[in-house]
């Protein structure tokens, strides 16, 4: 009986430390967050995603009365900023600006992290349609008049993009591959360049975003022939989609949102998710966006793990059908 006594004694002691052990992450998961919160922006300040980065953050930090600090880590196609991401604790106190390039750029040159497995989905909130724009020196009117016209030129056409191995490179790339067209690529430093050039009449036509490009084509220095997507965009109304102009196939949608290191847990990047969701899904959260040029677009938890896992067959098997490489 009294060694029966000492092991039923033992096993109570070993039961009730672990849930002592338990005790103190079940504690810091109920009182999340209680400090501040690290948001990496791996661009530089400026632009959409460093807009997007501080509504979330303002928002997150009214409610939860945490300070949520924008981190610009632009660097190295954006590996800089995502490597600090992924090094940094899962302990929902580093978030990190994601984008559809975050799953394309380690398919076009080695890099430290992987850009599923080392992280966690908490949300998109946001996404854009691709525009295809035309110098206003092409003698076309719309997407047929476009490949008739590319189809009589012996060495083809220009396109210009924001660089190589860019998501709008790999849309005109398919977009090739889809209607046969024969298309140059010159790459720029960034989008801005490449629009002006294509208004200039250097380059012939360019796959842009529409946040980039909207303002050009209202001003009449370059014209807009299709949109991806399911609808016209509100502030293009004249603008057919690819569907209706009978390529419903072509596809090339960006989404941006919320991803943390790996590890985060559940309770805790669930809370994320659940509160940046609600923000994406206000109102005035939404008019934000129209005027960058975006539509709302909210995926949560492992529904985005999944879209990015698509994606990332997707743009690997444009970029090894297209041959494109990174020099």
């Amino acid at each position: 009986m009294k060694t029966r006594r000492v092991l039923l004694d033992g096993a109570v002691c070993i039961a009730a430390f672990g849930v002592m052990g338990l005790a103190p992450a079940a504690a810091q998961t109920a009182a999340y967050p209680s400090k501040p919160i690290r948001f990496i922006v791996p661009y530089a300040t400026g632009g959409s995603t460093t807009n997007i980065a501080r509504l979330i953050g303002q928002r997150l930090t009214e409610v939860w009365g945490q300070p949520v600090l924008v981190d610009n880590r632009p660097g190295a196609n954006t590996t800089t900023g995502t490597l600090a991401a992924a090094r940094s604790p899962g302990d929902g106190y580093t978030i990190l600006l994601g984008v559809s390039s975050h799953v394309l750029i380690p398919l076009l040159s080695p890099t430290s992290y992987h850009p599923v497995n080392d992280f966690t989905p908490i949300a998109s909130v946001a996404s854009t349609e691709t525009l295809l724009t035309i110098s206003p020196s092409l003698p076309v009117k719309n997407l047929k008049e476009l490949l008739a016209y590319a189809a009589g030129k012996p060495d083809g056409i220009t396109y210009a993009t924001g660089g190589a191995g860019s998501a709008t490179h790999l849309a005109h790339e398919l977009f090739n591959k889809m209607t046969g067209m024969r298309a140059r690529h010159i790459p720029y430093k960034g989008a801005a360049p490449a629009l002006v050039d294509l208004a200039g009449g250097q380059v012939d036509i360019s796959f842009a975003i529409p946040g980039s490009a909207i303002s050009l084509v209202k001003a009449g220095k370059i014209r807009a022939l299709a949109v991806t997507g399911d609808a016209r965009l509100p502030a293009l109304p004249d603008v057919p989609t690819f569907a209706e102009l009978g390529m419903p196939d072509f596809k090339m949608r960006q989404w941006y949102g919320v991803i943390a290191p790996a590890g985060v847990p559940p309770e805790i990047a669930n809370r994320l998710a659940t509160e940046i969701a609600r923000i994406a899904a206000t109102a005035d959260f939404k008019e934000r966006l129209q005027q960058f040029g975006m539509g709302s677009y909210i995926v949560t938890g492992a529904d985005l793990g999944a879209i990015m896992r698509s994606e990332s067959a997707q743009f690997s098997k444009i970029i090894q059908d297209a041959g494109i490489k990174i020099e």
